[in-house]
């Protein structure tokens, strides 16, 4: 069967019909060696030899899939507004596709894709009369009555609209969720025809485009059209032609998608290389730690500022994030041993024992514990460090003879003290006991066991 050559260029998904003249014009089709260079040539792909630029076309395979169209998503191949399209969402299928008809930008749902020509124009023709159901969330609480002039029709700018079949199905608090099934494709239809009868959409979503649902997809996901829904689409609507050969893989594809997943690293790079704004300073950069930033007072943030940025009264970060360049300030309430080495002691610190660098002074009333303190602190009045712990190099304090006379000499281990039952001027040593040798006299030396 002969078709026009740029449809056979088309379904080999070279590029679109219209993209496909402008080949054909610039001589780089052939037809059984041949060159083409006017429009309106056939050619019979079965039996003629039709190549592009010296390799030869054959014809794609078939693929039917519906897509849960996410909103904020456009329904075309390209944007030239670089906004993310349905086409990103599939351009994993290995064939060229494109959308049966359109969603609006802000809708979602339901969304049939192919690279089947034929059965896109088919399914689009008015004389069709495929039906297509949407959701809609209104404005207002409508009632039975509200809903007449929807299922006799509505007169638009480009003419009255044929009946559609409407519902309510539940009410909110100034909101009513109705039910539509309309037969055309106009432009926005339903939400011109809300704005034509007082009653704006808020919110639109298609539920199935004939027979065809998007039970099981989440926004994002696709699926292959099973043989039983293109068997029934032949039969009421005369396509596709051919269901033989056709791609129907099982199973749920692509991942799930928002439009926020889309449009996340387009928008972080048209925030990054957007210019600041007239009267502002430079936009801040993104990273954790910027080269250049100003500290805002009263900040809550641990270890956010930089080495270069100063410390302010109040700071509450947390402990051991203040770079070493950063002076310490009064209040300081950080964690023991996070001071730099270049920052100065305050009076009143509570830091734990032995936390203090060397170069730092000590401080009168310092409370560290025994043996803390570097060879180079001098030692202060009052030191309550315990014995053997002051280094070499820390001068010792004089003691005076009184108060070594007052302090009592201190008993050997293995000496206990005498229990109430004991004799008078008696000691127990090691479990013997013997009599106090009297003043003056010199004891005898112990035998050696």
């Amino acid at each position: 069967m002969e078709e026009r050559l740029q449809k056979i260029i088309a379904r080999a998904g070279i590029a679109s019909r219209r993209a496909a003249e402008a080949l054909i014009l610039e001589g780089r089709v052939r037809i059984n060696g041949r060159v083409i260079t006017e429009l309106g040539q056939k050619a019979d792909p079965g039996r003629d030899r039709v190549e592009l630029d010296g390799k030869r076309l054959a014809p794609e395979q078939p693929a039917y899939i519906v897509l849960h169209k996410p909103r904020d998503v456009v329904s075309t191949v390209r944007d030239p507004e670089g906004r993310p399209t349905v086409a990103g969402l599939v351009k994993d299928i290995g064939v060229r596709l494109y959308p049966v008809g359109r969603l609006d930008y802000a809708t979602s749902g339901v969304l049939l894709m192919t690279n089947d020509g034929e059965f896109a124009n088919a399914l689009l023709h008015p004389r069709g009369g495929v039906p297509k159901t949407y959701v809609a969330k209104i404005r207002g609480v409508m009632s039975e009555e509200d809903l007449l002039p929807w299922r006799k029709g509505v007169q638009l700018e480009d003419g009255l609209t044929l009946p559609a079949e409407a519902r309510i199905l539940r009410h909110e608090p100034d909101r009513t969720w109705i039910e539509l099934t309309i037969r055309e494709g106009r432009n926005q239809q339903i939400r011109r025809m809300g704005d034509a009868t007082g009653w704006p959409v808020l919110r639109l979503a298609r539920l199935a485009f004939s027979e065809i649902t998007s039970e099981g997809l989440r926004p994002g996901q696709w699926r292959h059209l099973s043989p039983d829904e293109l068997l029934e689409m032949r039969k009421q609507f005369g396509v596709p032609k051919r269901i033989r050969g056709a791609m129907m893989t099982p199973g749920v594809q692509g991942k799930t998608t928002t439009a926020r997943d889309i449009a996340g690293g387009r928008k972080r790079h048209e925030h990054e290389h957007s210019a600041p704004a007239a009267g502002r300073g430079p936009r801040a950069s993104t990273s954790r730690r910027p080269a250049e930033s100003s500290p805002m007072e009263g900040s809550h943030t641990a270890g956010r500022r930089h080495a270069g940025a100063p410390a302010w009264e109040g700071d509450r970060r947390s402990a051991g994030h203040r770079p070493a360049s950063a002076p310490a300030v009064e209040g300081d309430r950080r964690g023991p041993g996070r001071r730099p080495a270049s920052a100065p002691a305050v009076e009143g610190d509570r830091r734990g024992p032995g936390r203090r660098p060397a170069s730092a002074p000590a401080v009168e009333g310092d409370r560290r514990g025994p043996g803390r303190r570097p060879a180079s602190a001098p030692a202060v009045e009052g030191d309550r460090r315990g014995a053997g712990r002051r280094p070499a190099s820390t001068p010792t304090a004089p003691r005076s003879r009184d108060a070594a006379e007052e302090r009592p000499p201190r008993q050997p281990s293995s000496v206990r003290r005498p229990s109430p039952s004991s004799p008078a001027g008696a000691r127990v040593t090691q479990g013997r006991s013997d009599e106090r040798a009297p003043a003056g006299s010199r004891r005898a030396p112990r035998r050696s066991r």
